[in-house]
């Protein structure tokens, strides 16, 4: 090989290294749910009927094997887990348990994760969100769980059970739950490329998620109210139970600031039944979905 063919065989080289980086890069940003399985992501307080009866569908039904993961509460996680585990089986689950550890040592071990090995379905309490994350996050634990979602199982969980599951974690901060972008900021990211906040309305938290999209607008924002729910299959979701969803899409705040001269932050929300594309970003218009607008 001469000299000029070594200088077009590195050049070629080069230009495919950099084409695959881009194309890794434009698929990072991408927000999507599990290829196959199912999220449910609740925004706490008392939830309906409905986004348990979804939970449990999603998990086999009566048939379901599922794990209750009460860590993010703090001190009384047990007793908080076992509350849910009798609401579960009040509902006709008989195979639900108990996993809880705070040592991260723990959560890789093959003796803490068997129960994970067949199991349908997992739900993360509410609480704190970075105990969830110091505790499980990119430990064998959350490897397994993954695994069970590439079986075509669920994981849900309520408030910060919910946040817990995108891949940025809001309100991650140890000292307080008011800091946006805390000390723990990395979520488990079941949800690709987005970022959850809960108890939106009853709280007033409608535009806490604004300064964060700012900082990140690659990210999805996603603030669910109390007693609501979305349930993500691949690259969409739905909205269940009695409240609402707020969307916070920066490429919309481009749009909108074009058309008004000004920097706007606009954000929309979604009701019961209502449907999001999360690759293109819109919502889904059908024949029992009639949204014409974001």
């Amino acid at each position: 090989m001469n000299k000029n063919h070594l200088l077009l065989f590195l050049a070629i080289f080069f230009l495919l290294v950099a084409q695959h980086a881009i194309a890794q890069t434009a698929i990072e940003k991408i927000t999507q749910g599990p290829e196959k399985g199912s999220l449910l992501i609740a925004g706490g307080g008392k939830l309906s009927q409905d986004i348990w009866d979804k939970f449990i569908e999603l998990a086999g039904g009566k048939s379901a094997k599922i794990i209750v993961i009460p860590t993010a509460i703090g001190e009384n996680a047990v007793a908080s887990g076992e509350s849910t585990v009798k609401q579960l089986q009040l509902m006709g689950i008989q195979n639900v348990i108990v996993l809880h550890t705070i040592n991260k040592e723990e959560a890789d071990k093959e003796s803490f994760v068997k129960p994970l090995l067949d199991a349908t379905g997992v739900w993360f309490g509410g609480g704190r969100q970075w105990r969830l994350a110091d505790s499980y996050l990119n430990t064998r634990t959350h490897q397994e769980i993954q695994k069970m979602l590439d079986r075509g199982g669920v994981v849900g969980g309520s408030s910060a059970g919910a946040t817990i599951q995108g891949s940025f974690m809001v309100r991650g901060d140890t000292k307080n739950n008011t800091t946006m972008i805390g000390d723990h900021i990395e979520g488990m990211g079941f949800l690709k490329n987005a970022t959850i906040d809960q108890h939106v309305m009853r709280r007033n938290r409608q535009f806490d998620l604004i300064p964060v999209i700012e900082k990140n607008p690659e990210l999805l924002g996603i603030g669910i109210d109390e007693s609501t729910a979305i349930v993500v299959s691949k690259n969409q979701f739905e909205v269940i139970g009695e409240s609402y969803v707020a969307v916070h899409n920066a490429k919309l705040w481009e749009v909108e600031k074009e058309k008004e001269g000004k920097v706007i932050h606009p954000f929309f929300y979604m009701s019961k039944g209502q449907q999001y594309d999360l690759l293109n970003r819109k919502l889904i218009t059908n024949a029992n979905n009639n949204n014409t607008k974001e």
